[in-house]
């Protein structure tokens, strides 16, 4: 694969594997086709080798501008969603037009064009939760959410144009993301950065002992990596990280990287439909090579370090759109 379009990549884990693809494949060159939503941001690309890469500003709910960006291209990589799962409870129509019309229109762009490989980004979340055990990718899917339906609805498109046209299509559905370079929203980059500032944590009650396998971000690069490559076309490979932890174990060691107190967690309104835990057996995905190399602990203190030293990154995103949006999630909760 000589020429590769990532939908998505100025968002957190779409950049992320750009520069994973610049770094590890000297002959690869990459188009990021990206809408630049809330959660799309440049800086995320700062520094990367340009000479192999180009941008194109789009949306791939434009049928024709994703088939015009996708042209001389050997695969597509789709990391471009709606994907919080409070913004989905909250209103769920561009949900719907990015994850399941845009996914229509890369396969149909994909099949007209004779492409290669398509990757479809999943999330463990289209299986719904789980008490015991982990689920394989020959489960059946049972999404809880409106975002993890529409995830699931994507997957189905994705599925039925390789078996009725063939489209080389594979989909990866991975654990909890986190790293550098995450939209503050999720949980992760929200408490750290609220830590710094000595603001207080909103941890859902009832949610607090909820599990969530961990996975760096890295390591869910080198996953849908290795599916592209060396994945079968109409197959799907969980990504796993291996890292379950409670919500409240992730809270404390926040608190303790960022020298805070437990007086600083604030108990609001559990999310409507909360999922219990979420975990996958990645077993399938190891089996072609891969395998995760990030100890949860130090992953964890990187990405915490990571925000205490580029405040320059999320101080002005934590403004303007986003703040309207903290206090619309959180802002009667917080005050009680």
């Amino acid at each position: 694969m000589k020429r590769i379009m990532v939908t998505g990549g100025a968002g957190f884990i779409g950049s992320h594997f750009v520069k994973y693809q610049l770094d590890t494949y000297p002959d690869v060159r990459i188009v990021n086709f990206d809408k630049l939503t809330y959660a799309g941001n440049p800086e995320n690309l700062k520094g990367i080798d340009e000479s192999r890469y180009s941008f194109v500003k789009g949306d791939i709910a434009d049928a024709a501008a994703v088939r015009q960006a996708m042209e001389g291209c050997d695969a597509v990589v789709n990391f471009a969603a709606e994907t919080h799962v409070d913004r989905s409870i909250a209103g769920a129509s561009e949900f719907i037009d990015t994850d399941v019309r845009g996914v229509y229109n890369i396969v149909e762009a994909a099949k007209s064009l004779g492409m290669a490989r398509v990757l479809l980004v999943s999330t463990d979340e289209v299986y719904g939760s789980i008490s015991e055990g982990s689920f394989k990718e020959s489960d059946p899917i049972n999404p809880r959410n409106p975002y993890a339906a529409s995830k699931a609805g994507g997957e189905l498109i994705g599925r039925s144009y390789f078996h009725t046209f063939g489209t080389p299509v594979v989909i990866t559905r991975g654990s909890n993301t986190y790293g550098s370079h995450q939209y503050p929203e999720k949980v992760l980059p929200l408490f750290a950065t609220n830590a710094i500032d000595g603001l207080p944590l909103p941890l859902y009650k009832g949610g607090e002992h909820n599990v969530r396998d961990w996975l760096y971000v890295r390591d869910h690069c080198s996953g849908i990596d290795c599916a592209l490559r060396h994945g079968k076309p109409g197959e799907i490979y969980n990504i796993a990280g291996g890292n379950e932890r409670e919500n409240i174990e992730l809270t404390r060691r926040i608190l303790e990287l960022t020298g805070r107190g437990e007086d600083l967690i604030r108990l609001v309104p559990d999310r409507p439909g909360h999922d219990k835990r979420y975990s996958i057996d990645a077993a399938k995905l190891k089996a072609l090579g891969w395998s995760p190399k990030m100890d949860w602990d130090e992953g964890v203190a990187l990405t915490v370090r990571w925000y205490r030293e580029n405040e320059w990154w999320w101080r002005p995103i934590k403004t303007g759109e986003y703040l309207a949006y903290y206090k619309r999630q959180y802002g009667t909760a917080l005050q009680r």
